[in-house]
């Protein structure tokens, strides 16, 4: 029976995976692999599957999936290495790449499946669709594969090889200085069990307005169950700055989503230290120690008037899109290197305005 290598876009949310599957087996497709991957624009669903012989075609297949609900469907060709495991393999091709350190191009070629795997030369062509640029200690890989666009988070598995294999920096810290616009020192660490009190204080000092845009209510204090789930690492991450008396001037949260490969953001800023670049230099560690655990994309959701957020995160790249409430939007921002598809606000007034 051949096998077939299935990609298909579909819109995230419950059972949307078992119309894909249902609409399969009603072909005949026998599903023999599964991985669910996060783009630009949702979530990437991949089958390698085997069907009769004298059963559908790649077309047959794609239509079927386009009326559960599947878009931009790719149908190619797969072979029995295909089904090896993936972390299994993934494991396998670093242990090589730490042997052959000058086989970079090969073997992350051979991680995604590349048609074509080359040093970039300094300066070269803009990469397209088909393409996939990995850095690599100053220099770049080109990935090519016709037919089946590179994912989100097939480029953070080849950035994660590189920095596992070949590692050049230690990994960012989330213990840092951050020199504010004015001199003055923050420090930034993760939050503990005993800083408690100190993040109550934080938001008694902060206004009602400065909650309301963390909160989207002007709540005085997160409850207990809350903060408990800010010191869980399981959970994510949470800073939280000090000034130079030992007070509290700020949170930083990295929270993980069910998502695969995402996290959602979120800050609030004392009043008094706002506008001082303390925000922006949380934002510039959340996404570096994002990057260093994998994440491909990370997410805030904020009201509409919000116009701090929006400004700071689509300033280091992030893409703006509406949701179903007129007065909230989301923010994405992309953690692989590449640049965010424009959002549904690309060109909007209110966009132009931050």
């Amino acid at each position: 029976m051949p096998l077939l290598r299935i990609r298909t876009e579909i819109e995230d949310g419950p059972g949307r995976l078992a119309s894909l599957t249902a609409a399969l087996a009603r072909r005949g497709a026998n599903i023999l692999g599964l991985s669910v991957q996060l783009d630009a624009d949702g979530v990437v669903d991949e089958f390698i599957v085997d069907v009769p012989r004298g059963g559908p075609d790649a077309r047959a297949l794609a239509e079927a999936l386009g009326a559960a609900g599947g878009t931009r469907t790719a149908v190619l060709p797969a072979r029995p290495h295909d089904l090896v495991d993936e972390p299994t393999r993934a494991l396998a091709l670093a242990a090589r790449l730490r042997a052959r350190p000058n086989a970079v191009p090969e073997i992350l070629g051979e991680l995604l499946r590349a048609d074509e795997a080359r040093w970039d030369a300094p300066g070269g062509e803009e990469p397209d669709r088909c393409d996939l640029l990995i850095p690599v200690r100053g220099r770049s890989v080109r990935l090519r594969r016709a037919g089946l666009p590179f994912t989100a988070t097939e480029a953070a598995r080849a950035d994660a090889l590189v920095r596992a294999a070949l590692p050049t920096v230690p990994p960012p810290s989330a213990f840092r200085r951050i020199a504010l616009r004015d001199g003055t020192q923050a420090v930034v660490r993760p939050v503990e069990p005993r800083d408690g009190d100190a993040v109550r204080a934080l938001h008694e000092r902060c206004s009602l307005d400065s909650r309301r845009m963390r909160y989207f209510s002007p709540k005085p204090y997160p409850p207990r169950r809350s903060f408990e789930r800010f010191c869980d690492p399981s959970r994510g991450l949470t800073l939280v700055a000090e000034g130079p008396d030992g007070s509290l001037l700020a949170l930083a949260h990295l929270v993980l989503v069910r998502d695969p490969g995402a996290a959602e953001v979120a800050f609030l800023v004392e009043d008094a230290w706002q506008g001082r670049g303390l925000g922006r230099g949380l934002a510039e560690l959340l996404l570096a120690l994002a990057r260093d655990r994998g994440l491909v994309e990370v997410r805030a959701t904020a009201l509409s008037e919000n116009a701090r957020m929006r400004r700071l995160l689509t300033s280091l790249g992030g893409r703006t899109r509406r949701t179903e409430d007129t007065a909230i939007v989301e923010i994405r921002l992309r953690l692989d290197g590449r640049p965010a598809e424009p959002g549904a606000l690309a060109g909007w007034a209110g966009e132009r305005r931050i």
